[in-house]
């Protein structure tokens, strides 16, 4: 048997309370009709819910819970109600609760070709945690989906309509080698330390929106030192290889964070190439921000590998410890 259809009204008192709970750019209404099967029509002060009775009253009952509060002063952020609205979702989201196996819907994030899923158990939690916290260090060994799956989360992001943008940043730091002995003009220079965050974007979007995406500065990849002054907002921004920022610049990188921004940053303690009397600011913020709320520090380690299965043997070699 069908559902019943159903329309509930329910009363708004100015812009500001749309924006609240719908989010910048309306993008907690793309997760109302894409999670829950619910149209949203807004229009003479009164927010309209369309769809099946069951998901009506479920997203009516979410959206008047968070209307109250916001009245009375305490409610939460476009970001809060939109992780609510993902973890009360009938379809299953990384992150919803216990019980999930952390696959991304491809309805909702639109990457080709299908679900992506976390392969460990470390990847698991770190993939939660992309979807959960507003600030998610990723710290582990090489090969364990740090990058890839900080920048899957970004895309999905985009596509689902809960950010603006994408920006990828790098540290330029040498590996035993000088950037004046490479060839070409500077962005020429920097290219070879931004590939990496180019090849996650390779894999994860067709070259039509890949292209467009640079075009039209959805996606933005820059070097670090580029960073400064700047405040993003809207953002999901992940800062790649932070093993080699400096303590300074790491403070620096994280107080760009803007209004409706998630920060990601990840590293390889083991691949410092910064001078040894030099400390490392991902060793430096791992260790000082430990427990401060928003905040989500995820450590994988070999058994989180998967590259070539060789690559477990060799950091096993090296002495990397899990």
């Amino acid at each position: 048997m069908r559902d019943e259809r159903a329309d509930e009204l329910i009363e708004i008192h100015g812009f500001d309370e749309i924006r609240a709970l719908l989010g910048p750019l309306d993008s907690n209404t793309r997760l109302i009709r894409e999670l829950h099967q619910v149209n949203v029509l807004v229009r003479d002060g009164r927010m309209r819910l369309m769809g099946a009775e069951p998901d009506v009253q479920r997203v009516r009952a979410i959206l008047q819970e968070e209307l109250e509060g916001i009245r009375q002063g305490h409610g939460s952020t476009p970001a809060q109600i939109a992780r609510r609205l993902r973890r009360d979702s009938p379809i299953p989201v990384p992150g919803a609760g216990e019980g999930d196996d952390g696959q991304l819907d491809p309805r909702v994030a639109g990457i080709a070709p299908g679900p992506l899923k976390p392969r460990t158990a470390g990847q698991a939690r770190y993939w939660r945690a992309l979807h959960e916290h507003e600030v998610v260090f990723g710290v582990g060994p090489a090969g364990t989906g740090k990058t890839y799956l900080a920048v899957a989360a970004a895309v999905a992001a985009v596509k689902s309509g809960r950010t603006r943008r994408i920006v990828l940043v790098r540290p330029a730091v040498e590996a035993g080698e000088k950037l004046g002995f490479l060839p070409g003009d500077f962005h020429a220079k920097v290219n070879p330390y931004l590939r990496p965050l180019y090849d996650a974007l390779h894999d994860l979007l067709d070259p039509t929106s890949r292209q467009r995406y640079l075009e039209d500065e959805i996606v933005e990849v820059c070097p670090l030192a580029y960073m400064r002054g700047r405040t993003l907002n809207d953002a999901f921004v992940i800062l790649d290889e932070a093993q080699n920022c400096t303590v300074s610049q790491m403070l620096m990188f994280l107080t760009r964070m803007g209004e409706r921004s998630h920060v990601v940053v990840t590293g390889d303690p083991s691949q410092v190439d910064l001078p040894a009397t030099m400390r490392s600011g991902l060793a430096d913020a791992v260790t000082r921000l430990k427990g401060v709320p928003g905040i989500e520090i995820v450590k994988l380690g070999r058994a989180d590998v998967v590259r070539h299965r060789i690559v477990q043997d060799i950091i096993r070699a090296y002495g990397e410890e899990s």
